[in-house]
């Protein structure tokens, strides 16, 4: 393993809900971290605690790479997920995740940066139970809208950036996280707290790989560390929780929410995130631990 002490890192995507993660992970690694955002104010709690940051659209390529000069390494991260619009709003998807992601490898090429980490999803595989999702297995098919239009354009976003990135010459490694949980998220977190208000919920015991933001952004500045990470993309999903279990963290951490009753066997998705955890330094923290570091920070808000 390398160090980051003194090495300057862009995130882009910083203001978002994982991007504040990544950010103090790598300043307390060592490196000097430029948050690309479009609007600095919304994450101006980053900026006093060492983040400097550069204003740029992912649709402006003169702004980028401005933003990117002096970087030794880009973490693209800023992209398009809003529940409510996964499936449709193509368009909208392809403009940010897809030439979005064109963008930031022309703009990187531009500025002289040759170190990447690309910020993907085990979205961009096929839905197949009882079988654990490893780099190699079987993706969607982008191009064909497979997935719907988060799922699919985040497909064609990783592809462009391995395309790109051997172009340019650019060392890239990519993480593909599943759902991601955390303070600030404005899709997962405020689903679970409707529901939780519920007296008696009956829910599936279904698997869903959660892995907590902090868990993800210790995997990125593990990925920057390693030169034995180029070339390699990643699983770092989450354990082999459901959410049952996870409802059952979230009461226990909050105080409050209702019996949960399981309405299915469990089944689910797996991750296997065995690659991530040797050569990055990847591990999941258990739900309680992961939501009670998400509640003090929400405290602060």
């Amino acid at each position: 393993m390398g160090t980051l002490e003194n090495k300057t890192i862009a995130v882009t995507g910083a203001s978002g809900m994982l991007g504040p993660y990544i950010c103090r992970e790598l300043l307390r690694c060592g490196a000097k971290v430029v948050g690309v955002v479009r609007d600095p104010q919304k994450a101006a709690f980053l900026a006093k605690e060492g983040v400097e940051f550069r204003r740029a659209d992912l649709a402006d390529r003169a702004a980028l790479t401005a933003a990117f000069r002096g970087a030794d390494a880009v973490v693209s991260n800023a992209a398009m997920y809003v529940m409510s619009k996964i499936l449709f709003s193509w368009d909208a998807h392809v403009a940010a995740n897809v030439e979005g992601t064109r963008n930031v490898y022309e703009a990187m090429r531009a500025a002289g940066v040759n170190r990447a980490i690309q910020i993907s999803t085990c979205g961009v595989y096929r839905i197949v139970s009882f079988r654990r999702y490893n780099a190699d297995s079987p993706q969607v098919n982008g191009a064909k809208k497979q997935g719907g239009a988060y799922r699919a354009s985040k497909q064609l976003s990783e592809q462009l950036a391995w395309d790109l990135s051997r172009e340019y010459g650019i060392a890239l490694t990519s993480l593909r996280p599943y759902g991601i949980y955390g303070a600030r998220d404005t899709n997962t977190m405020p689903l679970l707290r409707m529901l939780m208000k519920i007296p008696l919920l009956p829910f599936p015991n279904l698997v869903i790989p959660l892995c907590y933001a902090g868990d993800v952004a210790i995997a990125v500045s593990g990925a920057l560390a390693n030169s034995a990470a180029v070339g390699k993309a990643y699983v770092t999903g989450g354990s082999d929780a459901s959410l049952i279990d996870f409802a059952r963290a979230a009461k226990q951490v909050w105080g409050w929410g209702p019996k949960v009753l399981p309405i299915t066997p469990r089944l689910g998705i797996y991750c296997d995130n065995s690659a991530a955890e040797r050569d990055l330094g990847y591990k999941n923290r258990p739900f309680v631990e992961g939501l009670r570091e998400m509640q003090a920070e929400e405290q602060t808000i």
